[in-house]
């Protein structure tokens, strides 16, 4: 009964301020509180997890709603609140609840009630009003000539009744060494990053990074196969004499977007990035591996549901080289349904398909809701769809059990009848569990997850139209043709210090010289070796091993002195062996941690 009070104080304290801020950027330590919190405290959050970017107003309404009820949280819980409130300070609100730490209300001259039993209300003052007045607005002791870091999240910050401006620098320097490797390893990312609003209608962000980098052997391999950085794009070859590097990358790399309200529970985002559907460690939908592309997403949040629209332009190939050339283009159309069945279970219902025409874009796909399938058989598609559902069920305030199906040219008779290896029956599953404060232990939290593709999946008849983009996955790395293991242990055991391991087993086929086995989702899967007996690992058997362990301190906010180590061996049937074994730290300054583990 207590938690379903409190349940419904949230919901009725956050639906009249219910319109939609600016996107979180995936990475930011904010992902991970509000899992935690969400599993712990079993209350409904204002925004759907299996969605990503998260908005910056609902995760800070979320965090301010469990300040003030009486959750227990521990004081390592506060400490991940306050980050949050820092980070996102333009969209803090006055409480208005009694029981806050500082135990203040509302004044109710601020209320503007919205029914006539005067039980509902929205405050008067516009959000950078509000804000200003929070508790949880915290100053710098010494900003920097007054201006720079008057916040401790913010290098510069602007902020007017109906207008706010948040300025930040982008740094990440990370040096090391892999036994294997004569020269070093190394990153040097610099950029800048800014985001602000307009009457609480209109949001924008962007960011800009400038790289010189040498990855290590296999990512090396995977940038000459590929011709594209991971994570990233295009590139041109960089060579220093102070580090004595002779084989590393210089490349650019930037992502923005313009993002409106259109109503309380409609909004619009248009820009240049990434997005990503699931609660796992991968996705087998739609994840945040492949470079920024061109989108625009609508967003529709009411009562339990969330529908999510995303139409995007994608590049089908690369090129080794900077060149000024029009690079081809495809898109995609993507349908996501996001039903909260409860506070604690959530059901997703994923569609997506890719397609080109010749550079044009197939208007009929613009129907944001009708099912791609009918169109399609309409229009005489030749085009690539896939189907999928995703699920996810928090319980006992500590476990979250999560999964997802992708289907893709699926036929019951020849999987469920025959059952002989057909080439199109693709698919691929995902399940996982997530296990927070385990064992009684604050902040220890466990992950583990596996993830089973079958060969071909993605692919499509026409290589140009397959479920990729700028050659790089827009679902799992590893393409399709494997098994895959992987376990995480992340553990803050003071304030500011997080302590991350990762170890993953995968099992794949891969192609030898002019085969087609279906690992590799940029080839035709006409190419196809074999009609019937496909089974996951055919081609040449390779299995890999990858550990890694990240150790982060925070020295202020967002700042974080890193240590890093990564094991890596590969073995295939060949008897060649691919081993990496890297230690090396560094610096970074707002910016997520990059990981390359494929």
């Amino acid at each position: 009964m207590q938690k379903l009070l409190y349940t419904l104080v949230l919901i009725t304290t956050t639906y009249f301020l219910s319109a939609q801020g600016s996107a979180l950027i995936m990475g930011n330590e904010a992902y991970h509180t509000m899992d935690r919190l969400s599993i712990k405290s079993g209350i409904d959050a204002p925004f759907h997890t299996s969605l990503k970017n998260y908005n910056r107003k609902d995760i800070t309404n979320y965090a301010t709603a469990l300040d003030s009820l009486n959750i227990e949280l521990t004081e390592l819980d506060k400490e991940d609140l306050q980050f949050i409130f820092r980070d996102n300070n333009e969209w803090l609100k006055t409480s208005e609840f009694a029981t806050t730490v500082a135990g203040k209300r509302e004044s109710v001259e601020n209320r503007i009630y919205v029914d006539s039993t005067q039980t509902f209300y929205t405050l008067g003052a516009t959000q950078m009003e509000q804000s200003a007045k929070s508790d949880n607005y915290f100053l710098s002791n010494r900003p920097i000539l007054k201006y720079f870091y008057k916040t401790p999240a913010n290098f510069l910050e602007i902020d007017k009744k109906y207008f706010h401006l948040r300025v930040n620098p982008i740094i990440d320097f990370k040096l090391g060494k892999d036994t294997e490797d004569e020269e070093l390893i190394f990153n040097n990312t610099r950029g800048v990053e800014l985001r602000g609003g307009i009457d609480d209608r209109i949001f924008f962000y962007t960011n800009i990074v400038e790289t010189q980098a040498r990855f290590p052997e296999y990512v090396r391999k995977f940038v000459d196969k590929n011709e594209v950085v991971p994570n990233a794009g295009l590139f041109k070859k960089y060579e220093s004499s102070i580090f004595n590097i002779t084989d590393g990358y210089d490349y650019l790399n930037a992502k923005g977007f313009l993002g409106f309200n259109i109503t309380k529970h409609v909004g619009v985002q248009f820009g240049h990035g990434k997005n990503f559907i699931g609660n796992g460690m991968r996705s087998l939908l739609l994840s945040d591996f492949a470079t920024n592309y061109f989108y625009l997403k609508l967003n529709t949040k009411v009562w339990k549901f969330n529908y999510q629209n995303i139409f995007a332009e994608l590049v089908p190939g690369s090129k080794s080289k900077i060149v000024d050339e029009l690079l081809p283009k495809k898109y995609t159309a993507t349908h996501h349904l996001s039903y909260n069945v409860t506070p604690d279970i959530n059901v997703g219902i994923f569609e997506s398909i890719v397609f080109s025409r010749n550079n044009q874009f197939e208007l009929q796909y613009l129907n944001p809701i009708i099912l791609y399938r009918s169109i399609e058989q309409q229009i005489g598609s030749p085009d690539n769809a896939l189907l999928g559902i995703d699920v996810k069920w928090n319980f006992l305030n500590q476990f979250s059990l999560y999964g997802q199906l992708v289907l893709d040219e699926f036929k019951f008779d020849e999987l469920v009848t025959n059952n002989n290896g057909w080439w199109a029956n693709k698919y691929g599953i995902q399940a996982g569990l997530k296990y927070i404060d385990a064992f009684g232990v604050d902040h220890l939290d466990l992950q583990f997850e596996a993830n089973i593709v079958r060969p071909y999946t993605y692919t499509h008849r026409d290589s140009s139209a397959s479920y990729t983009h700028f050659n790089q996955a827009l679902a799992h790395p590893l393409g399709a043709n494997f098994k895959e293991y992987m376990g995480n242990i992340r553990y803050v055991p003071v304030k500011n210090l997080i302590i991350n391991a990762r170890v993953a087993y995968f099992e794949q086929g891969e192609d030898d010289l002019g085969s087609n086995w279906g690992s590799d989702i940029l080839l035709s899967h006409n190419t196809r070796e074999l009609e019937y007996g496909n089974e996951i690992g055919q081609g040449i058997s390779s299995t890999t091993l990858v550990g890694r362990l990240n150790v982060s301190y925070q020295v202020f906010h967002n700042m974080f002195v890193d240590l890093d180590y990564l094991y890596r061996n590969q073995e295939n049937d060949l008897n060649e062996t691919r081993k990496t074994n890297y230690i090396g730290g560094g610096i970074r300054i707002n910016l997520a941690r990059q990981r390359m583990e494929f």
